[in-house]
This record gives structure tokens, sequence and C-alpha cells, in this order.
């Protein structure tokens, strides 16, 4: 018999980013018992990467911001294949989400008023984003665990799930270790809520720290959860690229919201040779257009840099493709040509983007006030996820929650910079409301020992791999060739004979990893670490490139060049993917509803 701790809680949280501590406070304040677990320590979540700010319709800046204008731009970056009942929510509750951050204790940038400052971003119609310099999740972060920890919730620090324990159809708690002692623990939970973010370290090159690695989704998927959207994995356009030490560290789009701009080798702005017709009407022809608009002038259009992440990336690795790149297989990102327009330009650059500043001073000795970046496209966010209910973010598995980034639903095929915090705000609020419901009205389950011992055998199975068939596999070179194979076949430019190849891959991948060895004992054991979330890495791995095969057309993020238009024949559909009866990966076309007749007429008008 494995020999673990127990632990109960009426609600547990797996995940401490925005999205955990937001429903781990919302949880609490109805009263309810609450263990939040952390991968890493708390305060160390992903959350504190988010560089630009929180998108919501303030009207700090331009009073003809509203609900309306906000739901419909996320609609269009999604390309409408959103869960528009998300999308409805999020717009509307997204600005009172800030004002309770605010009256927590964050300190936003003002304007000169004394209102919380505002910012552009791609794909957004009107400065939306309030922000605290660069580094917005930063305070973001701050703010919430300070409130949860004088909330009194209980934090398991340095945590990690295995997997979810049912009873029944169910989810009843989970099971997982501590990575300080290797120790077993066993949490009982009367409901469970997912908030482990995303799967960059499934790719290569990516902004993502060392804790995504899908954990959310493969639990729920292997729990009986239906996955939704897994095709459409963003590529935020600017990353590091040098040195290789820092490739794939994001380089925030507030650059480009405070003016900066992308060039080729040869110094032209390429972002002007590909305007799409749906955002024609609303883009600068012109850079001293351009400039207007960053300068606060509301009637001008906005720079190209600004359209959505997806269009840009792509221009990006056209422009690389070509023979246009930078020295180091990326683009220039130039902000300190703003010099020749204002006499103090170096101190506003450094005022408004502080992190920026020293992170390019320091990991690559470039002033950012006077030369340009080297920037290309990394793995930055995954719009699929769990498939949850708009109103509750309840799964399809009974007492099993999701929200931020491991969920999905509000930013269809492409997500708006700045969505992603206010995401984490409404709909982990509502997660935690929802499942302190739940768990008041439902017991505890009960726990099968079957299930527990069986994770534990796997979960120790990486010591004991000497005499397996095939010879032992390290569980880094396997990670490694994945990360490749992901990078390389199923990336930001997609074609079938490639991805067919991936998931061919992937299943090869699959049974080396059933031959991981590691070595040593089981107190901060990084290769056991590593071993122990493969079947992670690997799972959601599949889902996408299944998910991207089966959607035979360009949309939002999903770029098929052997498909580069939409299939309009198809109609709007989103892909499910769920675990089949015998362990398969089944993939299903799920009609979307039509969109409330109010909501649709926003959508028109604001075209």
């Amino acid at each position: 018999m494995a020999e673990y701790q127990t632990h109960e809680h009426d609600v547990l949280v797996i995940g401490a980013g925005g999205a955990g501590l937001r429903a781990a406070i919302e949880a609490s304040a109805a009263g309810v018992s609450v263990g939040l677990i952390c991968k890493s320590l708390l305060g160390k979540a992903h959350t504190v990467m988010a560089e630009g700010g929180v998108a919501a319709a303030l009207a700090n800046v331009d009073e003809r911001d509203g609900w309306q204008v906000h739901f419909a731009d996320t609609m269009r970056g999604g390309q409408y294949v959103n869960n528009w009942r998300m999308a409805e929510l999020h717009a509307k509750e997204a600005p009172g989400g800030v004002h309770e951050l605010e009256a927590w204790g964050a300190l936003f940038d003002r304007t000169s008023d004394g209102r919380i400052l505002q910012r552009h971003f791609g794909g957004h119609k009107y400065p939306r984003l309030a922000h605290v310099g660069d580094r917005t999740g930063l305070e973001m972060i701050r703010t919430l665990q300070d409130h949860a920890i004088h909330r009194g919730i209980t934090v398991y620090m340095e945590h990690t799930i295995l997997t979810l324990l049912e009873d029944g159809e169910r989810v009843v708690g989970a099971f997982g270790y501590d990575s300080e002692r290797g120790f077993f623990h066993l949490f009982h939970a009367r409901a469970v809520v997912l908030t482990t973010g995303g799967i960059g370290r499934a790719y290569k090159i990516t902004s993502n720290s060392w804790e995504y690695t899908g954990d959310g989704q493969a639990l729920a998927y292997h729990a009986g959860a239906e996955l939704v959207d897994m095709e459409f994995v963003q590529f935020h356009p600017t990353g590091m690229v040098w040195p290789p030490s820092v490739c794939g560290i994001l380089v925030t789009e507030g650059v480009r919201g405070e003016g900066g701009v992308l060039r080729n080798k040869e110094g032209r702005r390429f972002m002007f040779d590909d305007i799409p017709e749906l955002y024609r009407q609303q883009t600068a022809d012109s850079e001293e257009e351009g400039w207007r608009y960053t300068q606060g002038d509301r009637d001008a259009r906005r720079p190209p840099e600004l359209l959505t992440r997806d269009h840009v990336a792509r221009c990006i690795v056209r422009e690389i493709k070509a023979g246009r790149g930078s020295p180091h297989g990326g683009v220039y990102l130039d902000i300190s040509w703003i010099k020749g327009k204002l006499p103090s330009a170096a101190e506003r650059i450094k005022k408004k983007l502080p992190s920026m500043y020293h992170q390019f001073k320091q990991l690559a000795d470039i002033d950012i006030t006077a030369e340009p970046m080297e920037v290309g496209p990394t793995t930055h966010y995954m719009m699929g996820g769990v498939r949850v209910d708009a109103e509750s973010q309840m799964s399809t598995t009974p007492g099993l929650f999701a929200a931020g980034e491991c969920a999905a639903g509000l930013h269809g095929a492409n997500r708006l910079g700045g969505n992603s915090l206010s995401d984490l705000l409404v709909f982990g609020k509502r997660a935690g409301a929802y499942a302190a419901r739940f768990a008041t009205a439902h017991g505890f389950g009960q726990v099968r020992t079957d299930q527990v011992e069986t994770a534990a055998r796997r979960a120790l199975a990486a010591f004991d791999g000497d005499g397996r068939p095939g010879g032992a596999e390290s569980p880094y070179r396997v990670q490694h060739d994945l990360q490749e194979l992901m990078q390389n076949r199923v990336g930001i430019v997609r074609r079938e004979d490639e991805m067919v190849h991936a998931r061919d891959g992937i299943a090869r991948l699959r049974e080396r990893a059933t031959r991981v060895r590691v070595e040593g004992n089981r107190q901060y054991n990084a290769g056991w670490h590593t071993a122990l979330v493969l079947d992670n890495l690997l799972t959601v791995s599949e889902a996408i490139t299944c998910a991207a095969l089966e959607r035979r057309e360009s949309r939002g993020a999903h770029f098929r060049e052997d498909h580069p238009g939409k299939d309009a024949s198809a109609g709007a559909f989103n892909l499910v993917v769920r675990k089949g009866p015998d362990d398969e990966m089944q993939v299903r076309r799920q009609p979307i509803p039509e969109m409330r007749p109010d909501l649709k007429r926003i959508v028109e008008e604001m075209k």
C-alpha cells in the first residue's frame, strides 16, 4: 500500500496564478474550506509575466468605449468561433474586476485627472488596457495573493497533481506529490477547480515557464471531461531571439502600443504590405497616421503593428522565410525611432516600459531607447482547453470546474492581448463561486483505494526501468524530441503531411515514455518530475495535432498552408476532444449555437 498524507477541503483549487487565486478568494468568501495548490512557490505563477495590461471597457481614455465594443472586438478577434455567452459576460464584468483589484490595493497608472490610465493594444478598437507600466501581471498577483492570504486559505506550495479521483462520473479529489520530499498527498474535496495555465512546454520556443506542461487539460481529459478548440495555439509575434539562452522570452505588445514598429533587415515597415480587408478601415495607411494614433489622437487609425497576434506573427515568418530577417532569425522591433518625435523620448520609454528596458539591457546588452530589438514568434498562449459552461465554469464532468488559460471558449480562434488578465478575474471569480455552491450542495464522495494505488505505482515506475525492453530512456530526451516535433510540424504554418508525421511521432514518443528511467531518490529529483509530466505533454500534443488535422481551413491562430482560406461550406463549429471507451482520442465537430439577436446586432453594428 502506498503511503500518503490526506487533506480535506470543500473546494480544491489546482493552480495559484491569477485565476486560481481569484477562484480561491471567491470560494472562501462563500464560507467553505479552500485548499490552494501551487506547482512552484506562491507568487511565482506565470501571471506575473503578463506585462501589457488588463482589457476592460472603462472608457477612461476614450468615452466611446463600452462593453458592446469590447464584446465585438473579442468576437472578431476570435473569428466568431468563441462561446458568445462567455464573451458577453467577460465584456460586461471585466470593469468590475478591475475596480475590485483597485479596491484591494492594486496601484494602476493614472490619467492626469486621477482615473486608471488605459493603453492601446492589438485588436482593440479603443485604448482599453489598464496597466502598471509593463508589470501589470506582477501587480495583479501581489494584490490577489495578499487578499487570499488574509482570508486564511490553506496553501500547498511545490505540490504537483498526478491524477483526479473519481466516484462514478463525479470528481471527488486529487492525488499528487510534493517536490521537496517526494511524499504522496491525497486531497479529498467536494469540488475541484483547475487553473493550471497552458501548454507552452510542448514546444521548443516558448514564452512559458517550466510549469506550463498542460497539466489541467490532461487531468480533465483523463477524468472524462471534454476539451475544445485545441487546434488554436497562439504564437506571440514578439519574443526575444538573441542570445540563445533567452530565446522565446516575451517582449510585451506594450512596446508596439507605445509606438514600437516592426522592420525587416532593409529597414522597411513590412506590416503595411498585408492589411486584412476586415481591418483595412481601422488601420493606418502611413507612418505619420500611426504615430498620431499612439500619441492618443482618437480619430487617427491605428498602426498595422497592432493588428491581431496571429496575423502579425505570420507576417514576421514571411519576412524571415524570404531572407529579409535579422541576423539571428527574427526581425527588428524599434521604439528608439520616436527620439525624432519627442525630445524626452528615452525617459518616456524607460518610464512606460521599465521591465523591457532592463530585460534587454541585462540579457542582450541592448539599450532599447537607442537601438532596435531582435524579435520573433514564440509559443505563448492556448486558446483551447477544458470545455466549460459559460455561467458556472463547470466542465462536462460533475464537480470539476476550470478557469483561465486551461479553460476554453472565451477567446475562440485567437485571443486579443489583455483579455487573458480580465479572463482570470471574471471567470476565476465565477468558477470559485459556483464550485462553492456545488460543494455546499454535495457530500465528499467516496475515494477509491485502487485508483490511488494505481497512480502511486505509475509515479514510481520510472525508478524501476532497468529491465525494460528496448533499453532505458531519458525523460529529458523524450521531452526534447517532443518539443522539436511540435515546433517543426505543428507550429505557426501547418500542412496535413507534416501533422500526420507529428501524430505518428507522438505515438512513438508515447511508447518511449513507458521506458523512461530516472536515478536517485524522490527528494527534489528534477528527472523524476520531468518523467511524471510526459504523459500530460503527450496528451495535449496529440489533442492539438488531431484537432488541427480535422480543421481543414485557416482561422485565427490555426493557419493551414494547404487550406489557406475559411471553409464557408462547413459552417461555424468547434472541435471537441474526448477520451473514448478504449482510451483512443476522439474528435468531433460541434455546431456553434446561434447568437442571440441583440448580440448579433451589436456585432453587425461594430463591423
